[in-house]
């Protein structure tokens, strides 16, 4: 059985990764409401075209909400990669509308 200092220190560590993960499905969830509202999409449809993105970009799913909501704050490019693989995920998806002006 382990001591009660190894049971406190596993138990710090699964505190630190369930606030991780807790963070990170916060900046996913923003990142398909961008989604949402600019393309019309559901919010179902809208977290398949982020994962399909994160995949295609072949980059972390949590990295590409990030590269979308600071695009969304600060309209500055989405890294080349990330876009590439959204322009892809958009026109794969059949109910994504381009954005409207």
């Amino acid at each position: 059985m382990p001591s009660r200092d190894e049971q406190l220190k596993q138990l710090e560590e699964e505190v630190a990764q369930l606030r991780q993960a807790v963070a990170s499905h916060a900046t996913i969830d923003q990142a398909i409401g961008v989604l949402v509202c600019l393309h019309q999409l559901s919010p179902a449809d809208g977290f398949t075209v982020l994962r399909v993105t994160s995949q295609f970009a072949n980059t972390k799913l949590h990295t590409v909400a990030e590269a979308v909501i600071t695009w969304a704050h600060t309209r500055h490019p989405l890294p080349t990669p990330v876009k590439e693989a959204l322009d892809q995920a958009l026109r794969a998806h059949p109910r994504a509308r381009p954005p409207e002006n």
